[in-house]
């Protein structure tokens, strides 16, 4: 059977489509695994070891949809399901099994604080598509592959020793996501782990500001140093990861290191939070309760809607602190 997987965007979603491909890989006899994704995520798909073949989404949907014609498939998974993708499945003429996405009951969760989605991962919600597929979730931890040419020896990079250090994602898309600067300066003047900062050229300069107001030798700036798969490398040899509701939490979640994640303005009632399974180690999630505000939106905005950001700025610094030490 051949199959293609859809999934757009963006980071984190694209690593919690690995299961599934996964298991269609595996469970589905003869199975050809396909998958789409925009241009700009092209490295990400390098680790999913299960991925027969790629195909790419640059600009013009009508030339993606002319070259999928050629292959002739027998089915598609749409784990994105939105209007492109129903064009593209229209277009193709292909059987099309979606996940439900459940955008009413987002929102309202997010304008009425009323919850009625299920207690259900997203990536449980993903596999609700390939059910008649006769394909089921193994219940395993995801897997997130490095090829050798993107390892990063943090021994000879960083002069650090692998379990021994602190790995901070900073970044995310949208500022409602991003632990503040304030906060993240109250938080790691109290760790005594080595601190290596992780993100995208466009956290470079935060992490500078965070490195020099610290004044710590043994903190090192790794944004826009590295490939997205060169920083999953780092994280993968962290001791413990802390980190907001982004990507790398996702890629984190498929590594043996524990993780400690700070939710702002989104929250893990929304079925995204650390997709860990098995749970050989510990996941720890950091809210802000009673916030009347709170969640504002599904994936968030560029600056706080009610002006206070209390979301973040109320974080317990001192208890965060206390988690990421006994790890």
């Amino acid at each position: 059977m051949k199959i293609l997987v859809v999934r757009f965007s963006s980071i984190g979603d694209i690593v919690l489509t690995f299961p599934v491909i996964r298991c269609l890989k595996e469970q589905v006899p003869h199975s050809e695994v396909h998958f789409l994704t925009k241009q700009s995520f092209e490295s990400l798909t390098l680790a999913s070891t299960f991925i027969d073949k790629k195909h790419f989404l640059v600009n013009d949907l009508n030339e993606t949809i002319a070259s999928l014609k050629k292959e002739k498939f027998d089915v598609i998974v749409d784990l994105h399901n939105n209007l492109r993708t129903h064009l593209l499945s229209f277009k193709l003429g292909v059987k099309t099994h979606r996940f439900p996405k459940l955008n009413f009951q987002k929102w309202l969760l997010t304008q009425f604080k009323i919850n009625r989605l299920p207690e259900k991962h997203v990536v449980d919600r993903y596999f609700e598509a390939v059910a008649t597929l006769g394909v089921k979730n193994d219940g395993k931890n995801n897997q997130f592959y490095i090829p050798s040419t993107e390892t990063v020896d943090c021994t000879t990079t960083y002069d650090l020793a692998p379990k021994s250090y602190l790995a901070v994602a900073i970044g995310a898309q949208f500022a409602t996501k991003r632990i503040p600067e304030s906060k993240l300066l109250e938080i790691l003047s109290q760790v005594s782990l080595p601190i290596v900062l992780l993100g995208g050229k466009e956290d470079f300069a935060q992490a500078e500001s965070i490195c020099q107001k610290l004044s710590n030798p043994s903190i090192h700036n790794a944004c826009g140093k590295h490939s997205l798969l060169a920083s999953a490398s780092l994280v993968s040899q962290a001791k413990v990861v802390l980190t907001n509701d982004t990507g790398l939490m996702h890629i984190a979640s498929c590594f043996a290191v524990p993780i400690v994640t700070v939710w702002g303005n989104t929250v893990p009632a929304l079925g995204m939070y650390a997709y860990k399974p098995e749970k050989e180690v510990k996941i720890s999630h950091f809210e802000v309760p009673n916030l009347s505000c709170r969640p504002c939106s599904k994936i968030g905005f560029q600056s706080c809607p009610k002006k206070h950001f209390d979301c973040m700025m109320k974080q317990d610094a001192g208890k965060i602190v206390e988690e990421i030490e006994v790890n």
